[in-house]
């Protein structure tokens, strides 16, 4: 079975990290996948440490991570980096929680319009129409 995932079409590759081809060449374009030399004759391999990799880059994604911040924590990743990568994910945390207050804010403005647009009868302009229009 490890010789198995030592020698992954690109297309075994992609399915085993969990995406398509397409990501996997994007990665390598971008500089955060290494594209493995071509054998004579023959088509490129991948390994088991290339499907972390990947793995890595979309756990980091999903945080909220940048590809370009991806790329800074991938060469912090032997782990001695650790108030490196801190930093870079108290950026990232300080931009959700931004985010999470936009969010509460805008939560309350829909939900008071919505209770506005349900309380109408009648031929009376919609107040979410009107408040998006700047009414």
């Amino acid at each position: 079975m490890e010789n198995h995932l030592e020698s992954l079409t690109i297309g075994a590759f992609a399915k085993a990290a969990g995406v398509n081809v397409e990501t996997i060449r994007f990665y390598q374009r971008k500089g955060l996948l290494l594209e493995p030399g071509r054998p004579y004759g023959s088509i490129r391999r991948y390994g088991e440490a290339d499907v972390a990799r990947v793995k890595f880059v979309k756990s980091a994604q999903r945080l909220g991570f940048s590809l370009n911040e991806v790329g800074e924590l991938l060469q912090l990743e032997d782990g001695t980096h650790c108030s490196e990568a801190a930093e870079l994910a108290a950026l990232r945390l300080a931009d959700v929680r931004a985010k999470l207050t936009d969010l509460m804010q805008m939560e309350a403005v829909l939900s008071a319009l919505v209770g506005e647009c349900r309380a109408r009868h009648g031929t009376v302009s919609c107040p979410l129409i009107a408040a998006l229009q700047g009414g």
